[in-house]
């Protein structure tokens, strides 16, 4: 068993203080991520080394495009603090070990693997499929290990998180990708968030490190001009040269009957983007 950080004892009840949800968790449940649990009182990490997907990826998948060339190793556990109904790794960001396939890898064994594909272009490890954060203890200890090598780390978030996490791993941290969903807080109401602290992690992390946003558009969710410009408008207030990936959403999951966005439906928001940025990307 790993024990979680971040969290505090309550008459037996686990308080998580990992991401804003502040879960209070009674023994023998877990939390909303669904990877953290209250064991006896012990709030355990219950992904801690549990990896569903690993890949040597182009750095520009996750998207990252301002940061550097070449390959990463990209590695993803299960759980999500989120709900989105057009999650697109939906199953294992919901998923289990009694749902999924898992592969038992230390953070000795990832960054050996790392080191091993030094030789193939690799830079570092991405840290993606699901939510890093709610794996946060493996990724740490990866991270810590990884920088040791002169390697690079790369998160690829939602960005729900709270501050004292963040300061913590931050300054092992070399790039993040960080979803900005809308720029619309019943939207982030809707997926289970808040986006106020999500901006809060974009201007955290852009003082501590590289950062790159990404926005999925979704027809008739948050397409329209007007809320587009005052994402841009603000993401420029903390630096114009923030990258802003502009993404086009495809039916899945629960939205799997809901219109596609076409290259056409996000021409004219990337027009209204670069009115403030320096680096907008759509695809």
């Amino acid at each position: 068993m790993t024990e979680a950080m971040f969290y505090e004892k309550r008459d037996g009840k686990c308080f998580c203080k990992l991401c804003p949800h502040f879960c209070v968790i009674p023994p023998g449940a877990r939390g909303r991520c669904g990877v953290r649990g209250n064991k006896d009182g012990v709030l355990e990490a219950e992904s801690y080394g549990k990896l569903t997907a690993i890949a040597l990826d182009p750095i520009e998948k996750k998207p990252l495009r301002m940061f550097g060339q070449g390959m990463i190793l990209s590695v993803g556990s299960y759980g999500c603090n989120f709900r989105c109904g057009f999650c697109q790794n939906y199953h294992i960001s919901f998923g289990s070990p009694e749902t999924t396939d898992i592969n038992d890898l230390t953070p000795e064994a990832i960054c050996a693997l790392a080191v091993k594909y030094r030789g193939q272009g690799n830079i570092g490890v991405a840290y993606t499929y699901n939510e890093p954060f709610m794996s946060y203890e493996f990724v740490y200890d990866c991270a810590r290990s990884v920088k040791d090598q002169g390697l690079k780390n790369v998160l690829v978030t939602n960005g729900f998180v709270n501050p004292e996490p963040l300061e913590q791993i931050l300054p092992f941290i070399d790039a993040l990708n960080i979803d900005l969903k809308s720029f619309d807080a019943e939207f982030y109401n809707e997926i289970g968030g808040e986006i106020e602290a999500v901006k809060n992690t974009i201007k955290l992390a852009a003082k501590h490190a590289h950062v790159e946003v990404t926005t999925l558009i979704i027809p008739e969710k948050n397409d329209s001009p007007d809320e587009m410009d005052a994402l841009a408008v603000w993401l420029a207030e903390i630096s114009p040269e923030i990258p802003l990936h502009i993404t086009r959403f495809r039916p899945m999951h629960k939205y799997s009957g809901h219109k596609t966005a076409t290259a056409a439906h996000i021409a004219p928001l990337k027009a209204v983007a670069e009115k403030y940025l320096k680096h907008v990307f759509a695809f």
